[in-house]
């Protein structure tokens, strides 16, 4: 997609003020920008490169390329001399926000911007925000890990689940603008907050939807972690007053007991609590969970509504509440269009997404990666399956090892069969991932061969899943959900959980389908 239209040859002085912290600044300030890259391979003539250091490539060693393709000035963190205008920064990250957020001219000062984080839940609750605010009248964008909507033009946002980098971030944030919009919704994931990818947007609500064990391989803790997620709240205090308003509101889980207080406590202003807990601003009663959706009565603060949801699972009820909190609460939507709304939202892809080719059995695909999603996801299978519950999940390499035995012993505890596959092992040994697995599985008492198989190959893992199943069983298959790949080594090969289901379906009923999309495990079957 070409960059939103903004005035462009942007003088280096008026981007280098908008960087927070200490700047060091050599060169012509005069010199005109054309664009901004992270990228030295994105560069082109009169382009301003930010050169960021990381955990395996370092940005300041690409200088030399992006001075060839003809960087007009260079950004980063070490004392360093150029043929070029440099500017030495604290936080080569951090500028980049803020560098992105002025040359696109602070297009989240002219939306009314509202984010999204937690464990899970966040892109569900994103696209409900979004849909209560297109229901209700106002204009809005939204950027998820799965698409993103900028007005009359839609944008896959990655292979794997993350936040944009903090000039796409800008550039689809003025994409919005000059459509027209009025509100944006953005998914902050942790590794997003962390990088500052999306500092600079200018954030009046903050809503955290849950902080369960998740990415500790990259954060370390989960002190550290918290603390990331916490960043979204905090960046409240930093949104400029705007001429439609400015709420600051911080829309919190009021059933997180422990981490309650600790959150708002960071909020600037206004904090609208959400949850079962009897005393959440947004709550819910007469909660009903059916194989069709949700059913339950949401009450705040003079308001009374019933709502149904297709979403499937009572965990999305606090998801549905967190949205009527930010919408209803904070914005001033109304209560009866807010639920119509949430009506008329129908599933998210890959998020308890079934699938059906005549099989006397359901069979499903979920995005539930975590142990608290899955088990919810197991929890949630439970109240419709008479028969039995099949699980098919790996855990990826080189990310929280810490995972694999959790979600191994729930699946064990939940499901009646666990079957361990591949997912996103990159360059790890799959059979040491499944091993660890495992491990975890036989702790609560599953016996490998018969409640519990290793299948390295995903698709032949999703083929042994629906050849077990009986009428009546549920087979769910998680992990994945909407993406479109994964990775082995270094290489992303196309898959998609969906299309894989489908092609299992197939040649188990004998009816036409999709043909099982190839990984280089194709041929590994149970490992017993």
């Amino acid at each position: 997609m070409e960059s939103a239209p903004v005035s462009r040859d942007v003088p280096l002085k008026r981007l280098v003020q908008a960087i927070p912290g200490s700047v060091s600044f050599s060169g012509d300030g005069d010199v005109l920008i054309a664009g901004l890259a992270l990228d030295s391979r994105e560069v082109r003539p009169g382009y301003l490169f930010i050169a960021v250091p990381g955990t395996r490539l370092d940005g300041h060693d690409f200088i030399p390329q992006a001075l060839e393709r003809g960087a007009a000035a260079v950004v980063g963190t070490r004392p360093l001399s150029l043929p070029v205008p440099y500017v030495q920064v604290e936080n080569a990250r951090q500028a980049a926000a803020h560098l992105a957020a002025a040359f696109y001219g602070h297009p989240g000062r002219r939306l009314t911007v509202i984010g999204v984080t937690g464990t899970d839940g966040k892109t569900t609750t994103s696209m409900l925000i979004w849909s209560i605010l297109k229901k209700a009248g106002h204009p809005t964008g939204m950027v998820t890990t799965i698409h993103a909507d900028l007005g009359g033009l839609q944008v896959p946002t990655g292979l794997h689940v993350t936040t944009p980098d903090a000039i796409t971030v800008q550039r689809f944030l003025a994409e919005m603008v000059r459509h027209g919009l009025t509100h944006a919704v953005l998914e902050a994931t942790s590794h997003g907050l962390d990088q500052h990818r999306v500092d600079g947007s200018e954030f009046d609500v903050a809503v955290v939807t849950n902080i369960t064990h998740e990415h500790l391989d990259y954060h370390g803790s989960y002190q550290a972690y918290r603390a990331a997620k916490a960043r979204l709240v905090e960046l409240l205090a930093e949104t400029v007053e705007k001429p439609q308003g400015n709420p600051r509101a911080a829309v919190l889980n009021r059933d997180q007991e422990d981490l309650f207080p600790w959150l708002a406590a960071k909020a600037p202003g206004r904090v609208v609590s959400f949850g079962l807990h009897p005393q959440a601003d947004v709550r819910a009663e007469q909660v009903e969970s059916r194989p069709d959706g949700l059913r339950f009565l949401a009450m705040g603060p003079g308001f009374r509504v019933p709502i149904f949801s297709p979403l499937v699972g009572d965990y999305n009820v606090a998801n549905i509440l967190a949205a009527l909190a930010a919408t209803v609460v904070v914005l001033g939507v109304d209560p009866q269009a807010a639920a119509q709304a949430v009506a008329e939202l129908k599933g998210l892809p890959g998020r308890m997404e079934r699938i059906h080719m005549g099989q006397d059995f359901t069979a499903i695909v979920d995005f539930a990666h975590t142990p608290v999603a899955l088990q919810r996801a197991l929890q949630a299978a439970r109240t419709w399956t008479p028969g039995r519950i099949i699980a098919v999940f790996g855990s990826a390499g080189l990310r929280d090892r810490a995972k694999r035995r959790m979600m191994a012993r729930v699946s064990a505890e939940l499901a009646d069969v666990t079957i361990l596959t591949a997912e996103d092992p990159r360059t790890e040994p799959l059979e040491d991932i499944l091993a660890e697995m495992l491990e975890g599985a036989l702790a609560k008492g599953a016996v490998e061969g018969e409640t519990v198989f290793r299948v390295p190959d995903r698709g032949e893992a999703i083929r042994l899943a629906v050849r077990l199943a009986r009428p009546g069983d549920t087979v769910l298959v998680c992990g994945k959900g909407h993406e479109q790949s994964m990775c082995f080594g270094e290489t992303e090969y196309p898959w998609d959980d969906r299309v894989a289901l489908r092609a299992a379906l197939a040649e188990l009923l004998g009816v036409p389908g999709p043909e099982m999309p190839y990984l280089p495990t194709r041929g590994q079957g149970e490992t017993v």
